[in-house]
């Protein structure tokens, strides 16, 4: 019953940061549409507008990315509970598990470029981008 205790704790902290990166990421969104209407108030750069909403897109990627490994362990969690806990899968294995399957630099640039490209990552930043450079 312990183990069972410290799983939910440990489901708990990790969907409530699983929440937090969704709330951080429509921020890095409303961010850009911001930069943009900015950009078109001052008469910034067009290629520096649609520069910095690619800063943004990508920090939205590596943020998308840093919450699918959180919910890559809620599953787990919520597979434990179903089967119960065994070896490896026992609670509070977040980072050792991540760890024991971190891809070098190439895989890490794979993931934080598939995670971009998202269709819910991918807008408004695309748009953005577009806009920026055509007004």
């Amino acid at each position: 019953m312990e183990m069972q205790h410290a799983l939910a704790q440990e489901w708990a902290t990790l969907q409530n940061h699983h929440e937090a990166q969704e709330r951080n990421a429509l921020g890095l969104k409303l961010l850009a549409v911001l930069l943009v209407a900015g950009s078109w108030m001052t008469g910034l750069e067009p290629l520096l507008a649609a520069a910095l909403v690619l800063v943004l897109w990508l920090q939205e990627a590596i943020l998308k990315t840093w919450q699918h490994r959180l919910a890559e362990r809620l599953l787990v969690i919520e597979r434990l509970f179903t089967q119960g806990p065994q070896g490896a899968h026992a609670a509070f294995q977040l980072h050792t598990q991540w760890l024991a399957q971190r891809p070098g630099l190439g895989g890490l640039l794979a993931e934080y470029g598939r995670s971009a490209l998202r269709p819910t990552v991918a807008f408004p930043y695309a748009v953005l981008c577009l806009l920026a450079l055509l007004v």
